[in-house]
């Protein structure tokens, strides 16, 4: 998988290159770039913003500066699936998650200040996506939590194949939350590990988390 993210602030991910899952999956083969929206605006003095027609605070990310950044980045006119970060679209949840690690090639595009020029959303993305009803500073945070929950997913990213498998919200526990763990000590202040898991039976150790999940879902 490729996933493009479109920021302009391409060194607030530093940290997030480091981690583990998204270095695994660099190792498989997989891509992640950062694209900055200055390195390739029509304006000068690096401008890649705007005030609002109609007056207004704050200023808004121009058309023409992000498809400028499209442009310079996929030449010849054949783009990812390009996905606009907006806290007024989709929230995303794990089947939307699974049918975007499916793609084959992904663009993210981060906004900034009073969000894009309609525009954008209009003709240049193909999807927008919430990573909640509320509103950051930009869209750098929620690139970052949509690229960690793609990039885990992704064959080899995490240490175990099996991990990102039965997780909260997967088909596997039927879009419910991931029921509880415990790990050694088996009792700690008085606080003690369910014994039905220290009891080796693997199909009643399977209900017990079914049911606990159920709860955990309010079911």
């Amino acid at each position: 998988m490729k996933l493009d993210i479109f920021t302009l602030f391409p060194e607030a991910f530093n940290w997030f290159q480091t981690q583990r899952s998204v270095t695994n999956a660099v190792a498989e083969g997989n891509e992640l770039r950062l694209i900055d929206y200055r390195a390739t605006t029509p304006l000068g003095a690096g401008q890649v913003d705007d005030s609002p027609y109609g007056g207004g605070a704050g200023m808004v990310l121009r058309v023409d500066v992000v498809d400028a950044a499209l442009e310079a980045a996929y030449p010849g006119g054949r783009r990812p699936r390009i996905v606009l970060l907006s806290p007024t679209g989709p929230q995303l949840d794990d089947p939307i998650a699974d049918e975007l690690v499916a793609e084959p090639h992904v663009a993210l595009l981060c906004g900034r200040y009073e969000g894009f020029d309609d525009r954008v959303h209009q003709h240049l993305a193909d999807d927008e996506l919430s990573i909640g009803r509320y509103v950051l500073a930009g869209g750098e945070l929620p690139a970052m939590v949509v690229a960690d929950v793609l990039m885990r997913k992704l064959p080899g990213a995490l240490g175990h194949a099996d991990s990102a498998v039965e997780e909260s919200y997967s088909q596997v526990l039927e879009g419910m939350p991931e029921y509880p763990h415990y790990t050694r000590p088996a009792s700690y202040r008085g606080w003690e590990v369910p014994e039905i898991l220290k009891s080796g039976d693997h199909e009643k150790v399977r209900q017990w988390r079914l049911e606990q999940s159920r709860k955990r879902a309010g079911l």
